[in-house]
């Protein structure tokens, strides 16, 4: 427990010292989290390189689902998301919305995250337990400003289905005429949305 502790704070000379005394990074809290789950939660880069250099598994995921490599796509850490990504994560796995990181950044609009992942092999059209893709979320839950708008393009652009409609039958167009996104709107025209 001194190590998660330690790595929430982001102590890295205490997660080092812990690290050589025998602590293990499989130890988990009573959340289920890892001290690389805690680190990953401060955006702690340097105590999550310790961590995984001693072995923690950037997939474990806590009682909730999270694991090191999904909290940053919801939380916009670029930095530990490629920390992540170059030690193993998997792409393809889902958080308790049974969704996957590409709908969490592109549900908050984290452009630079959308960029990192797009150049994975992550299910671009994958649905959650809402009915919602990536271009959904990033559409019913953004507020149709830049950042959301790139979001679209971009996933337009890596070849999202433009016409994948919600659980209702509602598409993406539709949604975004729903809520007068001018530019969304655009982009999935040009695209041949309907």
């Amino acid at each position: 427990m001194q190590l998660i502790a330690a790595a929430r704070r982001g102590d890295l000379a205490a997660v080092q010292r812990l690290l050589a005394e025998g602590a293990s990074v499989t130890t988990t809290d009573e959340a289920g989290q890892t001290a690389l789950i805690a680190a990953a939660y401060g955006d702690h880069v340097d105590v999550a390189r310790a961590l995984i250099q001693a072995g923690a598994d950037v997939n474990t995921q806590d009682n909730t689902r999270q694991s090191a490599y999904l909290i940053p796509t919801a939380d916009g850490g670029l930095d530990m998301l490629r920390l992540t990504l170059q030690n193993g994560a998997n792409v393809r796995s889902l958080d308790s919305y049974n969704g996957t990181g590409l709908i969490r950044a592109a549900d908050r609009g984290h452009v630079d995250i959308i960029r990192e992942l797009l150049a994975t092999d992550i299910a671009i059209d994958h649905v959650n337990r809402l009915g919602w893709t990536a271009l959904l979320e990033a559409i019913i839950l953004g507020n149709g400003g830049p950042r959301h708008t790139e979001v679209v393009r971009l996933l337009v652009a890596a070849g999202a289905n433009v016409n994948l409609a919600d659980r209702n039958g509602v598409t993406p167009l539709a949604h975004a005429r729903q809520r007068g996104f001018t530019d969304i709107i655009a982009i999935l025209e040009k695209a041949d949305a309907r």
